[in-house]
């Protein structure tokens, strides 16, 4: 490769070369660099934008969900005519609109333990723009196998975290947080709700992260827990004490069994969209429990009896011991977690979770019916 800009190049980069201790061989660095962004959502758009623009000069992107319309207020990469389409790739197209001087490689799929090795291998830098526990200790796990620095973000609600970790062999995310918080403890942007504009600050700062690891300009944040608050405006800096022992992981394990969602989930009793529609149709006898949010009912809703995933503990007596009783959210994951408690801590045998939840009704059974 040329190990000089282009006249287009010096063009396009010129407010970077204007910078104080940024010159050419900075630039030539972005370009000769190779990132991987995990989840291509709220975070992942303003990075992925920023790199691009920045002129990183090899980005994969790794997701495999589609977007929807709930995603809008957040995902700035996407549109509405985008919804349906997958991320990775939608997200590869703009980028390449944005720079097509750079290499951009869309992997519509789903990272875990047989393949993160693989796909991580060969880039210099990871960046997590995921929303979920078991994909974080397997993204830190992975990296630190591979000796692999890994920018991290976060955002609920009004708030956001950002810090750099293996970086130089140094602290990790099971430093920050050794062990995993109990499942459905800490709920999701689906829940909790997430400050559209904080997606767009924190993936910025992530972005920024790496373009100064990439160029060695400036200090990254390692070793060090960035707290960010949106509502008041307030940010904090605390160091992250290093509580493990490195060479403890060996190998990667099942990040979903080890975060509290045993394999049994994976078999537990479901039924599909299709065989609830033929019990509504021949009126059997059956109770339909719907743990989404009062909001997300108001938008659409199966006309089941509404008890949001929180108040499943104080009204266990509302539930059914006697007849078949379907549990259903947005997806299947909260209501399948509402079963394995209930399950666990009541006794019950008698519930179903509705396999790909209230979305897989909306596609498969009722396409007029709204979705989020």
């Amino acid at each position: 490769m040329n190990n000089r800009l282009s006249s287009e190049e010096l063009k396009r980069y010129s407010r970077h070369l204007a910078l104080p201790d940024f010159d050419e061989t900075s630039q030539l660095k972005l370009r000769g660099a190779k990132v991987t962004v995990v989840g291509a959502g709220g975070l992942g758009s303003p990075v992925l934008l920023y790199l691009a623009a920045a002129g990183v000069g090899s980005i994969q992107i790794i997701d495999h969900d589609v977007v929807s319309v709930s995603n809008l207020q957040r995902q700035i990469l996407f549109s509405t005519d985008d919804l349906g389409k997958n991320k990775a790739e939608t997200a590869a197209l703009k980028m390449l609109k944005l720079n097509p001087t750079i290499h951009v490689d869309p992997k519509p799929n789903r990272i875990y333990s047989a393949n993160a090795l693989e796909l991580l291998a060969d880039s210099d830098i990871i960046v997590d723009c995921t929303d979920n526990f078991p994909t974080r200790y397997l993204l830190n796990d992975a990296c630190q196998l591979l000796n692999k620095v890994w920018v991290y973000g976060s955002i609920f609600r009004y708030e956001g975290q950002v810090s750099v970790f293996n970086y130089k062999n140094g602290t990790s995310y099971r430093d920050l947080y050794p062990t995993p918080p109990q499942p459905g403890s800490v709920p999701d942007c689906e829940q909790g709700g997430v400050l559209g504009s904080l997606a767009g600050i924190i993936g910025s700062i992530q972005a920024n992260e790496v373009i100064k690891i990439i160029t060695g300009i400036g200090e990254p944040l390692a070793g060090k827990l960035l707290i960010f608050d949106s509502a008041s405006m307030e940010s904090s800096s605390i160091t992250i004490p290093v509580q493990t022992q490195k060479e403890k992981i060996k190998n990667l394990i099942d990040y979903d069994e080890y975060c509290g969602y045993p394999k049994s989930i994976i078999t537990m009793k479901e039924v599909t969209v299709q065989e609830l529609k033929n019990l509504i149709d021949t009126k059997a006898d059956f109770q339909l429990i719907d743990v989404r949010e009062p909001h997300e009912y108001d938008i659409c809703n199966l006309e089941g009896e509404l008890i949001p995933q929180a108040e499943i503990p104080h009204n266990v007596d509302k539930i059914s011991k006697t007849k078949q009783v379907i549990l259903h959210c947005r997806s299947g994951a909260r209501s399948g977690n509402m079963v394995q408690w209930l399950e666990k801590n009541h006794g019950f045998t008698n519930l179903y979770n509705l396999k790909g939840g209230i979305k897989a009704w909306a596609t498969e059974i009722d396409t007029t019916m709204p979705t989020y």
